[in-house]
């Protein structure tokens, strides 16, 4: 008999539950017990719409991050958090965030908050987890009542429970060293404290643990690999039986190590990886269970049921009881329950499955496995009927779209002159001081600026109304930035829900959800634009509002678009045609939009390309060919200006030092970027790479409640100034303002702004560059 199984299930819940409860507690409106309580109800659906399943995972729930979680386990806080008094819960949000609910931070004598953990996207996906923070004093203690408690909870619910853990190499590996201590040094502290956690989850009744180790579809060097062996050598003999589950890609020289090792199973991403799965059989020992992520678990499309089944069954039938299959990776990264969606066409939504169908699509494929399709004919003939329905729809395919991406050329995708030449031109044109101040596009999205949108989608306000009432929004924001002093400016996107979503529903080729939720970090949700079809522009998106916003002040307006890379990468996509296919097609609808914008007499255009870092595969080895189509369609989309515009782009919480070099043939005139939780290291790149344009390191993490200090702030640029010629130096906040309050913003910019006034003071007497 087939196994069935799920490596997590999404916990934000349906409609956003977690979300809400997060902030409420924030806030100081409900308590802990109301927290764990609408946790508690949360993992109870969530198991409810697994009970098909033969195990189920628990461990995946999460009230922030898994691998914060991970930490919290492990006894591992920053020194600055671990000090101070206080509840769990409380010391584990100050890492997440840098606060946790007000009353408990003022009994803990942290009133100001504390630097939060660093944040970053957990491998090539859009999920942002908090960095473990190792040095030569870490230690471990095992810490894991949540997950116990978790665990017992599951048995008064019957749950046939598989624990989740991530695994050892993995939380060594994407943690980061602050003294400069080899990580892999650590793995003799770690993996006692290891040994004891699956102990006890053992000895809670528990027969499988499914250790993550999705490190194993990257190139490791040799002391990884030899370390894989030592570490699970550790952890062989302990009681329950390990499920090596690696996902997101494939093995590739990883194979044989990870058949060599002492587990009882392996879990193989049999969608990104099934080229390896024959060959994974036959070096599988015979006593191990292997699973096979036969369901995409990052994307929203149906399976075909039935081209499964035809590699699957002669598989199955070798196996027999040691085949288990599984989504591809953990349901976090798709929406709760297609269900919810009353309003998306009904034949688009006949094509998709979210996660609660996923769930069914693995019951259907089970049954046929050990039935015979005959006994699940009615699903499977059901299930044909919509692929065939997608494949053939006239809505998907547009001649003209595709002929223009044919007829791109290398010239549509070059400035007219070097950037040293056009930085003459932009800096006669903008005159702006040292150090110009300006923020990344969003202000606060306000309980107002987001009720005047929702009467304006529901049909209780005419479209006068909401364009008078937006530009009454916009009108204020631009006040509040002269006040401040900003040198460029920006209208604070209060006609947009989100960054891609906007775009997506000005674009042909997209659809939405109503309740597409899915988790980005924390409390933070996005609900990314199904992009089912060929790509065009319709008309001008964001024109109208960009010229109101300029006509109201002398002082610069950037024009603020969504880069091509990042609409591709955080929107559910199309997967029957290349990727780099799909990113041209918005490239030339965005480039419409930028010379659009230009025409309209706007000399700055940002366009961000926030999500450029995680699009790459995870083996170096294919970076190459992501990275040619990917800059392509940047350059397509922004370089068709003339050189006096400036183009800026945007990019957060990655690393990207590894592509610094590939970031620079984007050739935007000014790059901002993310540096305030990681203290300025990003700069270290410029110790080996010299970056040929300008560049604003991000000095107000704005992913936090605290308020960025005037001297801290200075500090920051100084460290920059330290390796960045000054006259090529932004100061901005690291990301947009658009989740923050107006009551931390305005103090924070209010430093922003004066710091920049400290340095140019400070560094005055300096020559600019020649540049």
């Amino acid at each position: 008999m087939t196994t069935t199984h799920n490596l997590g299930f999404p916990r934000i819940g349906s409609k956003r539950e977690l979300k809400f409860a997060q902030e409420a507690y924030w806030k100081g409106q409900s308590s802990r017990e109301e927290l764990a309580s609408v946790g508690a109800e949360l993992r109870r659906k969530n198991w409810a719409s697994q009970c098909e399943l033969d195990w189920l995972p628990v461990g995946d729930f999460s009230f922030y991050d898994q691998v914060l979680d991970m930490s919290m386990a492990l006894g591992n806080l920053p020194g600055r958090v671990a000090d101070l008094s206080g509840h769990e819960l409380d010391q584990y949000f100050r890492v997440a965030r840098g606060r946790s609910e007000h009353q408990a931070d003022e009994t803990s004598g942290c009133p100001c908050g504390v630097a939060a953990g660093e944040m970053t996207k957990w491998f090539d996906t859009n999920y942002h987890y908090i960095v473990p923070e190792f040095d030569a004093e870490t230690n471990f203690v095992l810490q894991a009542g949540s997950l116990i408690d978790q665990i017992r909870e599951s048995r008064q619910h019957n749950v046939n429970a598989k624990a989740v853990i991530v695994g050892p190499l993995t939380y060594l590996a994407i943690g980061k060293s602050k003294d400069g201590t080899d990580k892999l040094s650590l793995l003799k502290r770690l993996l006692p404290v290891y040994r004891q956690l699956i102990e006890a989850i053992h000895a809670e009744g528990i027969e499988w643990v499914q250790v993550d180790e999705p490190i194993l579809v990257t190139e490791l060097e040799g002391d990884w690999q030899q370390a894989f062996v030592d570490a699970y050598q550790a952890l062989a003999g302990l009681g329950a039986k390990l499920l090596l589950a690696t996902y997101f890609g494939r093995l590739g020289e990883n194979l044989d190590l990870v058949t060599s090792l002492p587990v009882a199973g392996i879990h193989l991403d049999a969608i990104n990886a099934l080229e390896e799965v024959d060959t994974l059989i036959a070096k599988t020992p015979p006593d191990h269970v292997l699973s096979l992520g036969v369901i995409n678990g990052r994307n929203i499309w149906k399976t075909d049921l039935v081209r499964t089944l035809e590699w699957l069954e002669p598989i199955a039938q070798r196996l027999l009881d040691r085949l288990w299959i599984a989504p591809s990776c953990s349901l976090l990264h798709v929406p709760v329950d297609l269900s919810n969606e009353t309003k998306i066409d009904t034949e688009l939504k006949s094509w998709l499955a979210f996660a609660v169908q996923k769930v069914d699509e693995l019951r259907i494929l089970k049954t046929a496995l050990d039935d015979g399709r005959t006994a699940v004919r009615t699903e499977l003939d059901t299930n044909q009927v919509a692929i065939e329905s997608r494949r053939c729809s006239m809505n998907v395919n547009d001649v003209a779209v595709q002929q223009a991406v044919a007829n791109i050329d290398d010239e549509l995708g070059c400035r007219a002159s070097c950037y040293s030449e056009r930085s003459v031109l932009q800096r006669r044109a903008l005159n702006l001081p040292l150090f110009p101040t300006t923020t990344i596009g969003s202000f606060p999205q306000t309980a107002g600026i987001r009720r005047i949108r929702r009467q304006f989608k529901s049909g209780d306000m005419d479209d006068s109304t909401y364009r008078s009432r937006i530009k009454i929004e916009i009108k204020e924001c631009i006040r509040l930035q002269e006040e401040l002093g900003l040198d460029v400016l920006v209208h604070g996107e209060a006609e947009r829900n989100d960054m891609v979503e906007y775009f997506g529903e000005l674009l042909r080729g997209f659809a939405f959800s109503e309740n597409g939720w899915v988790q980005s970090y924390g409390s933070r949700c996005v609900k990314p634009p199904i992009l089912f079809g060929d790509v065009s522009r319709p008309e001008p998106m964001t024109v109208g509002w960009i010229r109101y916003a300029q006509s109201l002040t002398d002082k610069p307006m950037k024009g603020m678009l969504t880069g091509p890379v990042t609409i591709l990468n955080w929107s559910f996509v199309r997967d029957d045609q290349p990727r780099g296919q799909t990113c041209k097609q918005i490239a030339l609808a965005i480039r419409e939009e930028t010379l659009d914008l230009e025409r309209a007499g706007i000399q700055i255009i940002q366009i961000d390309e926030a999500a450029l870092r995680e699009g790459l595969p995870l083996r170096r080895t294919e970076w190459d060919r992501y990275l040619e189509w990917a800059i392509e369609s940047f350059r397509i989309a922004a370089n068709g200006v003339c050189d006096a515009t400036q183009i800026h782009t945007h990019m957060c919480y990655s690393e990207f030092n590894d592509i610094f070099e590939s970031i620079s043939r984007l050739d935007a005139d000014v790059i901002t970027i993310e540096t305030s939780r990681s203290d300025m290291e990003l700069l270290d790149v410029f110790d080996q790479f010299r970056y040929p344009n300008e560049i604003g390191p991000g000095v107000y993490d704005i992913h936090s409640p605290n308020i960025p200090r005037q001297d801290q702030i200075v500090d920051l640029m100084n460290k920059a100034a330290a390796q960045i010629p000054i006259g090529r130096l932004w100061v901005n906040p690291d990301c947009g303002l658009k989740t923050r309050q107006w009551d931390e913003v305005l103090p924070s910019l209010t430093n922003l702004v004066a710091a920049a006034k400290q340095l140019r003071k400070e560094h005055s007497l300096q020559p600019l560059p020649s540049d």
